[in-house]
């Protein structure tokens, strides 16, 4: 006797909502090693079906770079299938496409086990190990900044604006597009916290609460989605490139976490914070910022994943270029946030610097976290030497290589090997993660390396 599966609050969610909704489109998304969003999509009287079933994809797509050219990766041909499998968590109704809905997938084999190529798999790994070794549950939010343009007939982009840094006049030239995007983030459950035009031309920054590690990835996905789409909806391209333009500041992607107890106590802890600590962090904040800092010329190959990402991540432009640390420093790789004042033990957190969107943030954070529950599990302060407030480019290369203070890599190929060489870092990623990766990516490389300037800001501008 065939017994039913007694359906989910979330599938009875979902289903209500294709009804209600009209839907007949669903997008079933997912993010590459290439840190493209890429996926297929389920319509008509298939939809049910395939929001259990999942949606068939080649397992060569995890070999396949940012500028569609397969690697020859074992196991990543043409044979071999898995399964686009939905979180219903994260169904959205799309507010900028009528009658289509999306939700994030992981990538599973057809029995039904986790992929070790998937991405999203991997944080999830990752969120787990902080649970179960260090008794902690990671908070993060992404703080992206992106670049409005218009399309130019011979294939360039020209800026919207050419507005100065939190000028008022940029908020007045893009107040409807702005409106509309807080509209549609929020339909579909993301808190705006703070908007402005940055220092670049036509560059804007609009940040969104913290969540979970999961549902933080997730939402930056969203995020990108829906920037994207309304940017489209009122003319404009909306460029996420690490440096779109070569004159002008480039487009970060800081990533912002806190770490909070797991146990039983009511309400729960932030347990970064310490009101006796230095600028205060609890001892476990420490250890976790001298985990970063000691994988942090490898963990740059997930966050800085680009060949375009190493024109932004250069001295003295503030998106950091150094292994150090520092309390409201932006040059400084790791900065310590102030905390709100009366909310100190809830808003205390650390901020990744080294970070942009061309970045898969399921590896990104949790690259991030790795490294951190390894600074954790060796317990050792990061120390008054690489403890910055000042701009660590303006120390002589005799006081850095004193302090212990290094510069990041300069190239994707530079970064690629420091994660190459980094035990903590492969052994999280596995060993078909990490040979998938690094195969996209030195790939990414290498065709960029045969071509010019104008190739790889053209083939950067709209691709993430």
């Amino acid at each position: 006797m065939i017994v039913e599966k007694t359906p989910s609050p979330e599938e009875i969610e979902v289903m209500g909502q294709l009804q209600t909704q009209a839907i007949n489109l669903v997008r079933f998304l997912y993010c590459d090693n290439g840190g493209v969003i890429r996926g297929k999509a389920a319509g008509g009287q298939r939809v049910h079906d395939r929001l259990k079933g999942g949606i068939g994809l080649t397992v060569a797509m995890q070999a396949m770079n940012s500028l569609d050219q397969l690697q020859a990766v074992e196991g990543m041909g043409a044979v071999g299938e898995v399964r686009l499998m939905p979180d219903l968590k994260t169904f959205r109704v799309l507010p900028y496409a009528p009658n289509v809905a999306a939700v994030m997938c992981d990538m599973n084999l057809l029995n039904g086990d986790s992929w070790e190529a998937c991405p999203r798999s991997f944080l999830r790994k990752q969120i787990e190990r902080a649970r179960v070794e260090a008794g902690i549950s990671i908070e993060a939010a992404f703080e992206p900044e992106w670049t409005l343009a218009r399309p130019n007939p011979d294939g360039s982009y020209t800026a919207l604006d050419e507005t100065v840094c939190f000028s008022t006049i940029g908020m007045t030239i893009t107040a409807d597009l702005i409106n509309e995007l807080i509209q549609a983030l929020e339909a579909q459950g993301l808190i705006v916290e703070l908007y402005h035009p940055e220092l670049g031309h036509g560059q804007h920054e609009l940040s969104i609460r913290y969540a979970g590690a999961m549902e933080a990835a997730d939402n930056h996905i969203i995020y990108r989605e829906t920037v994207r789409n309304i940017a489209w909806k009122h003319g404009f391209i909306a460029s996420f490139a690490p440096k779109p333009f070569l004159n002008q500041a480039g487009n970060g992607c800081h990533l912002h976490l806190s770490a909070w107890s797991v146990d039983d106590t009511t309400p729960r802890r932030n347990l970064f914070y310490d009101a006796q600590g230095e600028y205060g962090l609890s001892q476990m904040a420490y250890f976790f910022i001298n985990g970063i800092l000691q994988h942090l010329p490898a963990l740059v190959a997930l966050t800085c994943p680009s060949v375009n990402s190493y024109r932004r991540l250069r001295p003295r432009s503030w998106s950091t270029a150094y292994t150090c640390y520092g309390f409201d420093n932006r040059e400084a790789t790791v900065r310590i946030a102030s905390p709100l004042k009366g909310s100190e033990s809830t808003s205390i957190n650390l901020e990744i610097r080294a970070s942009d969107n061309s970045n898969n943030p399921y590896l990104a954070l949790g690259g991030i976290i790795a490294a951190g529950l390894d600074g954790i599990t060796q317990a050792n302060h990061p120390g008054k030497d690489t403890l910055v407030n000042i701009d660590p480019a303006t120390l002589s290369d005799s006081e850095r290589l004193k302090r212990e203070i290094y510069r990041l890599p300069s190239s994707l190929d530079a970064a690629l090997d420091e994660l190459e060489s980094d035990e903590v870092l492969t052994q999280a990623l596995g060993s078909l993660l990490l040979k998938s990766y690094l195969a996209v990516k030195r790939s990414e490389a290498s065709s960029y390396a045969m071509e010019n300037e104008a190739f790889e800001l053209k083939n950067h501008f709209y691709k993430y």
